[in-house]
Parts: structure tokens; C-alpha cells; sequence
């Protein structure tokens, strides 16, 4: 695959191509195949192990990279509807929240749950799919989400006792509450949970665990906006970690089964949506837009941006390990709300939506949620 330094010279040695040449479908390159071999693989292994927390949560990911492959790429094969079946058994039954799963999968347990819910004979199983519909639905309502994130991480932390991972969601979904919701007492859920006794606060991740500590650290200290039992938590937390044997190390998210579906960034010569843009198309078009947009054109760019949008959410799909995701989610997002039309404020509702939930320890995602009291 051509190294991203080199996409913006191959796209314009292909410029005058490009106006008559058909736009490509964007496609991924992983096989599906190899990827259901890899969650068969998984399944294997997390048998031998007698299935840990984590064990399901490794099967469960490779469920999702297999689905979505063949939801892109085979949408006709009988096993695409297997595996939709197992996105929701495996998915209900480990408690999947889309604000502490980091898959980004939340348009295929979507796709899977409303697959489901129309086509099992299983009553039990259309519930569970009903359960997780109510979930990736929850994007307009961030005090649901967050709600039903503590939920989920209590669900699992009573059927793992003792885990560590399990333990850490049930502070990781507060924290990410507060931070999507703005509700301070998310925040002082989390601080109250890390304050317990024999809190695993030495395999805090790197993603939230650096600002949950320098919280704790303003919280302790009396800076800023923090309730006296706020500050009664940090301060435990702080003599918590004063007395850990060995030196604090946050430590790494536990390495999840990201093939090259996952981590391969989206080609200079690929195309997404019904537009056809590539990723420099975006960018551009994006740019042509806030130009015309300077010049008040207002809602008559909407539906123009809009499809722009139907293009970013396409190659969120395919490529939802592209490094530029976040930033690209963020410019169309920013771009939507210079508008008020209706579609213009869905689309935004949308992008939004990827990017504080999908994306939320990204800078761009933390630049939408600093509106909220939760940069305080």
C-alpha cells in the first residue's frame, strides 16, 4: 500500500484523468476469509484459556473485523448473516457499549442488530438486538449513552469479580460520560470508583489515564469545580498511589487483533461515496465549500456538504484506523454547523456522533466536547 507521503503527488499526476475516469467503490483490501479465520482462531484460543473478560473481548473484535469485511465486500454470503448473529450474541452477552468498545464498529453492530431483530425466530435473541439498537441509537442523547455505559461496565464487573479490565471499564465509563455529557457527578462517579480499595490504578491506559490523574491531582489540590466528596476521593487515590510497590506506569490498552483491515490507511487513489471523492477530494471539496461559505451562500452549499459527509462516514467504515479520521470528521463537522438547513444539522449530528464517541481521545474530538463544562 503507497505510504500517505506520497498521496497528494500521485493524486495530482492523476488530476486530468480523473474528470473522465469513473470514481471507484471504495473497497478494503483484507480478505474476508482470512479475517474469519483469525476469529476462528481467537475462539480456539480463548477456549484453551477457559475464556477470560478479555479472552471475549479479543474474540469479539475479530467477530466484528470479519462482519465488516463481509458486509463490505460480500454482502450476498450466507455467512455475513452468521456473523451478524454472533455480533449480537457475543456482543450482548459481553455487555458492548460503543462508549468504552474501541473497535469503532458501531455502524455494523448497527447493521447486525437490525438484521436480527427483523429476521431470528429467537426471542431472546431479538432482544438482545433490540438492547443494542437502543445503544448505537443513543447518539442523539449523550445522558442515555453515558447512563447505559454504566450499566454495561457494572454488567460485566459482576460477571468477572476481581478482573481488571472489567474493573477499569466501570471507571472508564464514568470518565467518558463526563466528558461526552458534561455532567460533573459522571465525574465524580469516576473518582469515587477509583478511590476504592485495591483499585487497579497501576494499569490505568494510556488514552484517559494521564488527564483522569491530572484531575485527580486539581481535585486533590482544591483547583477547580469539585465537590468536598470529590475532593475526599482524590486525595485516597493520591495516598493510593503514593503506596503502590513499584513506580506508577500507565499502561498500554491490551493489544486487540487489529489486521490490516484495521490499521492500513485508506489509499491516495481510492474513492468514497456516492461522489466518488478521494481523501484529497474531501479536503479540497471541503475547503471550496467554507470559501463559498465566507461568501454567504448559507444553505445553498448544504446538500453539497452533505454528500461530502456521506463520503467521510463511508471511509470511516472502511478505514477506521486511518490517522486522518478524526481531523477529516472534524472539518466536516465544523463545515455542517456553519449551516441550518435540516439536512446540514443531521449530517452534523452525525459526524458528531463518530467523533466524540468512536473518537473521543482524539485532539479534534476534544476540541467539540471543550464547549461542554467538562474542560473546566
Amino acid at each position: 500500500m503507497m505510504a500517505r507521503c506520497f498521496r497528494t503527488t500521485l493524486l495530482c499526476a492523476m488530476a486530468l484523468l480523473a474528470a473522465w475516469a469513473l470514481p471507484a467503490h471504495a473497497a478494503i483490501e483484507a480478505d474476508p476469509e482470512v479475517l474469519y479465520q483469525q476469529m476462528k482462531a481467537a475462539y480456539d484460543k480463548a477456549a484453551a484459556a477457559n475464556w477470560d473478560f478479555l479472552d471475549q473481548e479479543v474474540y469479539l473484535s475479530t467477530i466484528f473485523n470479519a462482519g465488516r469485511a463481509y458486509s463490505l465486500q460480500r454482502p450476498d454470503d450466507p455467512a455475513l448473516h452468521e456473523l451478524m448473529t454472533l455480533a449480537v450474541q457475543i456482543g450482548s452477552g459481553l455487555h458492548y457499549d460503543p462508549l468504552t468498545n474501541h473497535d469503532a464498529a458501531v455502524w455494523y453492530v448497527r447493521q447486525a442488530a437490525v438484521w436480527v431483530s427483523r429476521n431470528s425466530t429467537d426471542p431472546t435473541l431479538v432482544a438482545d438486538a433490540n438492547g443494542l439498537l437502543d445503544r448505537v441509537n443513543s447518539e442523539d442523547d449523550p445522558e442515555h449513552l453515558a447512563r447505559l455505559a454504566d450499566e454495561d461496565a457494572a454488567a460485566n464487573a459482576a460477571s468477572y469479580p476481581g478482573n481488571v479490565d472489567t474493573r477499569l471499564q466501570t471507571l472508564e465509563a464514568n470518565w467518558r460520560g463526563w466528558l461526552l455529557t458534561g455532567d460533573p457527578s459522571w465525574r465524580s462517579l469516576a473518582l469515587q470508583k477509583a478511590a476504592q480499595p485495591e483499585f487497579p490504578l497501576a494499569h490505568l491506559p494510556t488514552t484517559y489515564g494521564p488527564e483522569f490523574l491530572a484531575t485527580v491531582e486539581k481535585a486533590d489540590a482544591g483547583v477547580g469545580n469539585f465537590t468536598a466528596g470529590d475532593r475526599a476521593n482524590a486525595h485516597a487515590i493520591e495516598e493510593a498511589l503514593k503506596s503502590l510497590t513499584s513506580p506508577l506506569v500507565i499502561a498500554s490498552v491490551t493489544a486487540m487483533p487489529h489486521d490490516a483491515y484495521l490499521t492500513t490507511l485508506a489509499p491516495a487513489d481510492e474513492y468514497f461515496g456516492r461522489m466518488g471523492y478521494s481523501i484529497l477530494g474531501i479536503e479540497n471539496q471541503l475547503k471550496h465549500i467554507n470559501f463559498m461559505l465566507d461568501y454567504k451562500y448559507g444553505n445553498r452549499e448544504a446538500a453539497e456538504t452533505v454528500l461530502v459527509a456521506e463520503s467521510v462516514d463511508d471511509m470511516h467504515k472502511v478505514y477506521p484506523r486511518d490517522r486522518d479520521m478524526p481531523k477529516l470528521l472534524y472539518s466536516c463537522l465544523t463545515t455542517l454547523e456553519r449551516m441550518d438547513s435540516d439536512d446540514a444539522k443531521a449530517a452534523a449530528a452525525h459526524m458528531r456522533s463518530i467523533l466524540t464517541v468512536e473518537y473521543q481521545d482524539s485532539p479534534e474530538a476534544r476540541k467539540v466536547l471543550s464547549s461542554t463544562p467538562s474542560s473546566s
